[in-house]
């Protein structure tokens, strides 16, 4: 990243880019086992779920798109046999997505490739230092944090 850029020094410029590092090589291992690409869009949208998001206005907003987008997306996932959409058992309104058993090998395949890619980043930065990373990224980080620039305070 380029010092000038608004996240140069900063840790989210950071994240952002282990993402794409680790999106990438997931995407590149998947397609080596034989499997289609998908787009970064549809990564997420499995990231969320195996994550327990169901509800696909949540992980619309995870994923930053609108709720018309995510549903035109899911219903192409579903169509392609990846996931299902079911009425939410906790509101009737609602409904939620998980993956289809036809998914299983996709699951399985990109479980295994994400065992490489942390061992193979373990090899390459430490045991220790991906170790003290994944504590850092699981801590819990309490509530949001509110910065007013009126005042120059956080809240």
């Amino acid at each position: 990243m380029s010092k000038g850029t608004p996240t140069a020094g900063f840790i989210l410029g950071d994240l952002l880019n282990a993402v794409y590092w680790i999106d990438e090589s997931l995407q590149v291992s998947l397609t080596e086992a034989g499997f289609e690409r998908v787009s970064r869009t549809w990564s997420m949208i499995f990231l969320n779920i195996a994550n327990g998001v169901t509800r696909p206005i949540k992980i619309a907003a995870n994923v930053g798109v609108s709720r018309q987008a995510m549903h035109k997306t899911l219903d192409e996932m579903q169509s392609k046999g990846l996931v299902e959409i079911y009425p939410d058992p906790n509101d009737k309104r609602a409904t939620a997505v998980r993956f289809s058993a036809r998914a299983t090998a996709l699951q399985l395949a990109a479980i295994e490739a994400l065992q490489h890619i942390e061992g193979e980043l373990a090899n390459r930065i430490g045991k220790k230092r991906l170790s003290a990373l994944k504590d850092a990224l699981g801590a819990d980080w309490g509530e949001l944090v509110h910065w007013h620039p009126e005042t120059s305070r956080i809240s």
